[in-house]
Order: structure tokens, then C-alpha cells, then sequence
């Protein structure tokens, strides 16, 4: 790929979001009820490869239950208000009700609830009890000081989830994250990231994660492009994960990290995409926060809203669009991408002649720009 001079001392790689890209049509045509989106990680099989992201304005223990219910896997955020407070509903409210200009510093001082070690194992025992995977986020700052707890409460999937996540940390203040140590000491399969390119995505592998997150930044209520100046525009980003999983397969003697798209994933045009370009799977925000049955009653939020130093994220309005199952299966009555998503993945897949999901990340695709 050539570079892009920016000026004399400067030269860029040039790079591709959704919007850039088109998925091209082949010579054979299916029926979309003969594709199948099925997806597993590990010894966990799915029968669609969504997975609703830990954030309080999408994943509730409810939501969590009804997601695996439905097909999917809804990933709890431990750090969130249902580990804060033994009733949330009403910090709910107020987060929903609160002004565009008082929004940030209430969530602030609404968050620094310290999170309850006995409400992590509440929570989880309640996602169990509904006899669907149990899956459970943690920043990695925060793995270390309550990962005990999770695996006392016990997990079929956790997730370390952070703005970025790196197998190679530095830092003078504590000690950090050994994530390959504790990969191997958890003894449940472990997602990671978010990881951007090539090279953080192979480091990562290499811990023995059993999947990696692909995104920075590019989440419907994040301002780190804003805040921070970072962006990885996904269609190149998960490309690149894909490209290390490939080569670490051969690194490794077989052994395959599953790739999942988090991030920039606003319609089902933008989901068939991804797997198009090499996703596995893909973990969904504010495309969930639009439904009926979402904590955020039609708004939504991530961790980066309310941190304590730096928010790098906003409380925004989605609207609450359709009830869970609708946004998953359909029938849709709007044109926009927003609902029947699963539908919309069949017909894409059918459309271009693949049967299956990693048939279809061989489907060919085009840099055809695309401007609303």
C-alpha cells in the first residue's frame, strides 16, 4: 500500500472506514434462509455472532439474559452501575434526564460509587440462573484488583475491554497487567482489546487470547478522535487483525484468535462489511442501545463518558427504535440499517453467494467512497 506524503517531513498510509468500501456481488446468488450466521468461540457456540457490548446504556443482567436467549452474547460491564448500586433504576433515570451540560460531571460523581464485590457475584449468579453464557467485562485496570472475585462468582467468557489494550504496558507508577500469566492462570477463554493494527493485534495473540477486539475510537459516543487526535478507521483496522491472525496461525501451528469488530458498526450495511473485510463476530453498542428492553432508555453511554480525568466520550441519543428481537430478526418498517440485522447479514452473505461466515470474508470488495 503506497503512502500519502503529508509534507516533506511526514508520510501517511492511506486507510479505509465502512464508508469507504463496497462489498461486491459474485456470479452465484443464494437463498438467505440457506446461509448460516452461526458462530463459536472456544467450546461456546452461537447461533448469530453478535455480542452486545459491556456498556450500562445496552447490557443489563436483563438484557445480558435476553441477548443469549436470542442467539447472541451479552457481555455484563463490572464496573458499571449494577455493580455500584444495589438499584440502579433510578441513577438510570437521572443519566436519561440529565442536560447536555451537567451530563458529564454527574456521571462522574455518579461512577465514583466504589464497585461491590458481592453485587459482581450477584449479578453474574442472576445471568447463570437463565442457563445462557455467562460473559463479563473489566478494564484492565481494573482486572487485577476483582478478578478473583469474578472467577469465584464464575464465568464461561471474560472480556478485557479498554480504549486500547497492549500486550506491552509501561508504566513506572504499578505494576501492570501480565496478561499472558493470567490468560493461562484464569482458564477460561479471554477476549481483548481494543487493538488497531497489525502489529498490537499479533502481541496480543500471542498471550493466548482466544479473541481480540478491533476499534479505537470509533464507537457512535466516543470523542477520543476529538479529545486525543487517535482514530482507526475499521475497515483498514480489522483488515490488519485479520492479516495477523492469518500469520499467527502459521506462528503457532494452527492456532486461531477470533477477530471481532468493536466499533463504527452503526447499521447492518456497516456489520456485513466487517465480516466482509475479516471479522468473526462483531460487538454491538449504540445498534443495541436502540432497543425497547436497553438500560439506556434510548440514550447511550460508554466508560469513556464519565472517567475521572479525561472523559473522552458523551451521553447521546439514539431513541429506542424496536424491542431487542426486532432489531435482531426483524421485520423491519425503516430503511436505514437499524433493524432486522440479522436478516440484513443473510441477504448480504445470499446476495454475494457465501453460505457461512468465513466463506464470506473472502467476498471481494471495492473502495467506492461514500458520502450521505
Amino acid at each position: 500500500m503506497s503512502d500519502v506524503e503529508i509534507g516533506r517531513a511526514k508520510r501517511a498510509r492511506r486507510v479505509y472506514a465502512f464508508d469507504d468500501i463496497a462489498i461486491m456481488p459474485s456470479r452465484r446468488t443464494r437463498d438467505p434462509q440457506d446461509v448460516s450466521v452461526n458462530w463459536g468461540i472456544d467450546a461456546y457456540q452461537f447461533t448469530i455472532p453478535f455480542i452486545a457490548a459491556p456498556m450500562d446504556s445496552v447490557v443489563s443482567p436483563a438484557t445480558a439474559i435476553l441477548m443469549g436467549q436470542l442467539g447472541g452474547l451479552g457481555v455484563l460491564d463490572l464496573e458499571g452501575l449494577w455493580t455500584r448500586y444495589d438499584d440502579p433504576e433510578p441513577l438510570l433515570a437521572e443519566i436519561r434526564a440529565l442536560t447536555d451540560g451537567a451530563a458529564t460531571a454527574r456521571m462522574q460523581a455518579i461512577y465514583s460509587e466504589p464497585i461491590k464485590p458481592e453485587l459482581v457475584k450477584t449479578r453474574l449468579a442472576e445471568i447463570r440462573a437463565a442457563g445462557v453464557t455467562v460473559a463479563a467485562a473489566l478494564s484492565p485496570q481494573r482486572t487485577q484488583e476483582l478478578y478473583k472475585t469474578v472467577v469465584e462468582a464464575g464465568v464461561d467468557l471474560f472480556v478485557i475491554r479498554g480504549t486500547t489494550v497492549s500486550a506491552e504496558h509501561v508504566s513506572k507508577n504499578q505494576e501492570p497487567l501480565n496478561l499472558k500469566k493470567f490468560i493461562y492462570e484464569l482458564d477460561v477463554p479471554v477476549i481483548v482489546g481494543g487493538a488497531a493494527g497489525y502489529t498490537p493485534a499479533l502481541h496480543l495473540m500471542r498471550t493466548g487470547a482466544a479473541g481480540v477486539l478491533v476499534g479505537f475510537g470509533g464507537g457512535a459516543a466516543s470523542t477520543t478522535r476529538a479529545s486525543l487526535g487517535i482514530h482507526a478507521p475499521m475497515a483498514t483496522a480489522v483488515a490488519d487483525v485479520a492479516g495477523a491472525r492469518r500469520d499467527y496461525m502459521d506462528e503457532s501451528g494452527g492456532r486461531y484468535v477470533h477477530v471481532i469488530a468493536d466499533g463504527g458498526l452503526g447499521t447492518s450495511g456497516d456489520i456485513a462489511k466487517a465480516f466482509s473485510v475479516g471479522a468473526d463476530a462483531v460487538m454491538l453498542g449504540s445498534t443495541l442501545a436502540r432497543a425497547t428492553e436497553a438500560p439506556g432508555g434510548g440514550w447511550h453511554w460508554g466508560q469513556e463518558a464519565h472517567h475521572n480525568e479525561l472523559p473522552r466520550g458523551n451521553r447521546v441519543k439514539v431513541g429506542s427504535t424496536a424491542p431487542l428481537e426486532e432489531i435482531l430478526y426483524g421485520p423491519s418498517s425503516v430503511a436505514d440499517g437499524t433493524v432486522n440485522l440479522v436478516g440484513a447479514l443473510r441477504r448480504s452473505m445470499a446476495t454475494t453467494g457465501y453460505s457461512d461466515l468465513k466463506e464470506f470474508q473472502r467476498v471481494e470488495v471495492v473502495v467506492a467512497p461514500y458520502h450521505k
